[in-house]
């Protein structure tokens, strides 16, 4: 299950972004998560309610999902098309001469926080 794994890094990430920007409370989190990324978000949301309380700056915040559409791009016709439809098999000319063009990608959109006050 890589969903603990990516939660543990991006925990780290928000404590370290905290410190840096003088953050006390994190509020949300909206990650944006590719449909072929191979995350599967009920487990990404539970391994986050599972690190979350073991972050003080996160203990209270809540995750927001996005879902980034995956489409493929044929080399062959030139055409973009939806990955999770068609595959790798172009549907306009049927070559396998394609790659991903989006879709596979977990990105922190937004975060919304609190500041500390000042002298704290």
């Amino acid at each position: 299950m890589h969903e603990m794994g990516i939660v543990m890094h991006l925990a780290k990430t928000l404590d370290e972004l905290a410190e840096e920007q003088n953050i006390a409370k994190i509020g949300s989190v909206t990650l944006q998560v590719g449909e072929v990324s191979g995350i599967m978000t009920d487990l990404f949301t539970d391994a986050w309610d599972y690190f979350k309380v073991r972050h003080p700056v996160l203990s209270e915040s809540q995750l927001k999902l996005e879902t980034i559409k995956a489409y493929t791009f044929c080399e062959n016709c030139g055409k973009t098309y939806e990955t999770v439809r068609f595959g790798k098999t172009c549907p306009y000319c049927e070559s396998g001469e394609t790659y991903l063009v989006t879709g596979n990608q977990c990105i922190i959109k937004e975060i919304e926080a609190e500041e500390n006050e000042e002298g704290q």
